[in-house]
């Protein structure tokens, strides 16, 4: 049987930190400037890195994203095991597999919202993205 290969982002635990992106160049032998996943900053919309808001309400918060370009690692899926992105990440803001469905649910229940990047956003599929704003 096919493993599930979608990937469950939780925006409220990512942290920004790029290592589902630097996993992803490691395991794929990407060259210096090829990413197929980056990390987008929310924020104020004025450049990278820069909190919305005022002080001393400011916030800031990220979001990966995948190029079309990604395999969700299907040599390691054939091994049975995930996406080293997933597998890398340091704050458990990525799942997949057979997780995703009850952890979607649990996460519907505490009020978060779930949803995909629309089609003109031009990234992989299979990505889904739980929010708590």
């Amino acid at each position: 049987m096919a493993q599930d290969t979608r990937i469950l982002v939780n925006l409220h635990r990512c942290t920004g930190c790029w290592t589902c992106s630097l996993a992803c160049k490691v395991v794929n032998d990407l060259p210096d400037e090829e990413y197929w996943a980056t990390v987008r900053t929310l924020g104020s919309g004025e450049g990278i890195d820069r909190p919305g808001g005022t002080w001393p309400n400011l916030h800031m918060s990220w979001m990966p994203v995948w190029s079309k370009k990604c395999v969700k690692c299907a040599p390691r899926l054939a091994e049975g095991e995930g996406p080293f992105c997933v597998k890398c990440c340091p704050n458990g803001a990525l799942k997949t597999g057979e997780a995703v469905d009850a952890e979607v649910a649990s996460l519907r229940e505490k009020g978060f919202r779930i949803f995909s990047l629309p089609a003109w956003e031009d990234t992989r599929d299979g990505i889904v993205y739980a929010s708590k704003e």
